[in-house]
Parts: C-alpha cells; sequence; structure tokens
C-alpha cells in the first residue's frame, strides 16, 4: 500500500511512534510517505520504501503567525494525488487532522477520494484539545475522520469526556520493536558512573507536566541512602528549574544532563531504574522503552501508565507528587541485588505486551478495511 504519515518530527512521543510505525510498515513492504516541516528525528536517511515530503512554510508580513496549517494541507493534497496514496494517517488531532480535512474536500473536487486515520496520543486532547479556543475544532476534525484511534484505554475516556466525540475510537497501543539489534558499541557503564554506583534515568521533553523537579527529588532520596547517579535525558522549559534544585540540593555533582539524544538504546542500557512521575501520561512510551531494555520503572498512576507499567512486577506506580513513596519504591528495588535483577527481567517481559509484531497488523488491519 502506500501510506502518508504526517506527524511531528520531534523527540516528542506521537513523533517517535509515528516514525516507528513508519519504519515498520517499510519494513513490510509498504510505501511509506511521511509529511511534515522536517525530517523525523528518529529516521534514518537511507531505508528502503521511506518517502520525506518537506511542508515549506513561506514567510510574508501579512501574517503575526505563519499559516502552518495551509501549506500542510496543500503538502497533503499534492502527495496524495501525486503518490496515488491509498491511506492518510495522521498523528496528532491539531493541526494534522484538521489539515487532513482541508487536503480531503481539495481533493474531492478533483474526484479524489483517500480516507483518513487519525490518531490521538494525549496533549492534543487533555490539554490543546480541551482549550476553549480550539476544542470545536479538535471535535470538528476528529468527528470528521473516517477512522479514530487513540493509544490507550486511557485517552480514549478522556476523549469522550472532554470532548464528547460521536467517533467510535479503537485503541490501538504503542508499540517497541523488540528484535531491534542491540547498539553495536559496547555498553559503556563506566563512562556514567563508577563501578559500585547505581543509574537511575529520566527521559522526557522537560516540560511542566513532566514533573522534572519530583525526579530531582526522588533521586535525592536514593543517593541519600546507595550511592547512585541521575542521567537527565532530554531538554525543554523545565531543565533550567531542575538543575537549579539540583544545585540546592548539594547533589550537582551526581546529576548528569545530557540533553536530546537519539542514543536512547546505549543510555538504558546501564540503566538501573526509570523515573516516570509524570502529571499526565496518555501511555507513557519512554516507560515502554525503558522496561524493553530490563530497567524497572517508578512512575506516577497518571493516565495510561498503569497500562503499562506492571504494580509489583515490572516497578511501582505512585500517587502523583508523592515523592517520598516512589523513592522508598525506588530504594526497595535497588537495594537488593537479587530483587533488582528480578524487576529487571520482569520489566522486560512486560514490555512482551507490546512487540510491534502484536501492534503493528492492528495498523495494517484498519487500512486494508478503510481503503477496499
Amino acid at each position: 500500500m502506500n501510506i502518508a504519515i504526517v506527524c511531528y518530527p520531534t523527540f516528542g512521543g506521537s513523533g517517535v511512534v509515528a516514525t516507528e510505525l513508519g519504519l515498520a510498515l517499510a519494513r513490510k513492504g509498504h510505501q511509506v510517505h511521511f509529511i511534515t516541516y522536517s525530517y523525523p528525528v528518529r529516521l534514518d536517511f537511507l531505508e528502503m520504501n521511506i518517502h520525506f515530503h518537506e511542508v515549506h512554510v513561506e514567510e510574508y508580513p501579512l501574517f503575526h503567525y505563519q499559516p502552518y496549517e495551509l501549506a500542510l494541507s496543500s503538502k497533503m493534497a499534492y502527495v496524495i494525488k501525486t503518490y496515488r496514496i491509498d491511506v492518510l494517517h495522521v498523528h496528532y488531532a491539531i493541526p494534522h487532522a484538521y489539515a487532513g480535512y482541508m487536503a480531503k474536500q481539495m481533493l474531492k473536487r478533483e474526484g479524489i477520494e483517500v480516507p483518513m486515520i487519525t490518531t490521538l496520543h494525549g496533549t492534543d486532547i487533555t490539554l490543546v484539545g480541551n482549550h476553549p479556543t480550539y476544542k470545536d475544532a479538535v471535535r470538528f476534525s476528529i468527528n470528521e475522520s473516517d477512522i479514530v484511534t487513540s493509544v490507550s484505554e486511557s485517552l480514549k475516556s478522556d476523549t469522550l469526556r472532554l470532548l464528547g466525540v460521536e467517533k467510535d475510537i479503537k485503541v490501538i497501543p504503542n508499540f517497541i520493536n523488540l528484535k531491534k539489534p542491540a547498539p553495536i558499541s559496547p555498553c559503556k557503564r563506566a563512562i556514567m558512573a563508577a563501578p559500585d554506583e547505581l543509574i537511575v534515568t529520566h527521559i522526557s521533553n522537560f516540560r511542566k507536566v513532566k514533573r522534572v523537579d519530583d525526579v530531582v527529588r526522588i533521586f535525592n532520596g536514593i543517593q541519600q541512602r546507595l550511592k547512585a547517579k541521575l542521567i537527565m535525558v532530554g531538554d525543554g522549559p523545565e531543565r533550567e528549574i531542575a538543575d537549579q534544585l539540583c544545585k540546592d540540593l548539594g547533589i550537582k555533582k551526581k546529576v548528569l544532563f545530557l540533553g536530546n539524544t537519539s542514543d536512547i538504546d546505549k543510555i538504558l542500557c546501564f540503566t538501573d531504574l526509570f523515573l516516570l512521575p509524570s502529571a499526565s501520561e496518555s501511555f507513557g512510551l519512554s516507560a515502554l522503552e525503558a522496561m524493553a531494555a530490563g530497567v524497572p520503572v517508578i512512575s506516577s498512576n497518571a493516565g495510561g501508565l498503569g497500562e503499562v507499567n506492571v504494580q509489583g512486577v515490572s516497578g511501582y506506580l505512585c500517587d502523583i507528587g508523592d515523592v517520598e513513596a516512589m523513592a522508598e519504591k525506588a530504594i526497595y528495588i535497588l537495594e537488593d541485588t537479587e530483587r533488582l535483577a528480578t524487576f529487571k527481567k520482569n520489566a522486560k517481559k512486560a514490555a512482551e505486551r507490546f512487540d510491534e509484531e502484536t501492534i503493528i497488523p492492528m495498523y495494517e488491519k484498519l487500512y486494508m478495511e478503510i481503503a477496499n
């Protein structure tokens, strides 16, 4: 099939999932066309069956804000018509589903019909979609989609509750490629920590919803009892706040801020515990990636995290903001070598539920149904 995927090309969860979906589909022989404003960060330049179409937004002094949706819908229509796209799959309701609807209307006037699947990822509903300025447009875009999917049961419930959409929403969870080759270079743990130090990791876009200050406080509780290092991966508006908190707590030398990187596998290979105390998570892709690498997870019980992190098996879920409880559960896992090994083994096993070989066929089935 010829499949067009529209997504954000950034390090965020929706962009990562959309890119990995495209790569998996390409490996199965489908022609995959990415339409976005820059090359997706998880996409290799030399991949079979992968095509990239950049959306250019011209600068006009007339516009205070440049009309990305207009440029995007025009590019969508061009790609669909030129490459005879069978299915348009947009990730994130705004602006992608809205632009997709406009592209469909433009093509309809030329007698071209293309079905559109919209996948909801989280903040497009709980944050942007629920804002009074955008709510009606988001609801309209979802209702006008041919098929709507969400990445968790929790997000499906939130969408129905917050927006009252009429469309049926199918849950297809995020996934992980469990057969992906291990990093070519060996796991260089000694670069990050001493042999007797445990390694705790957090990965996010450092927005307020990720509660990175809680990450630092949880680690502070851990390092008071155990020798440990904290690795903070990502970047965003809360990074400076987290950095200052490390200085205030006197643990700056025990915390490494690495910024954004695509070498997640190389970092997780030497990680002992993963922290994700978010205020809201539609799924928790970073937690799944950690579990797939055999890393237990201490997380909040927000949103879809309870569908990923298995209480007492792959880690623990605690109330949002309960730093003390998260620190205690982390210490419980880390303080005993055999117990840590058991949690690592269980985490990897729990991640198998989300193997791409199970999840990708769910999307393929939808594509076949909607294109016929």
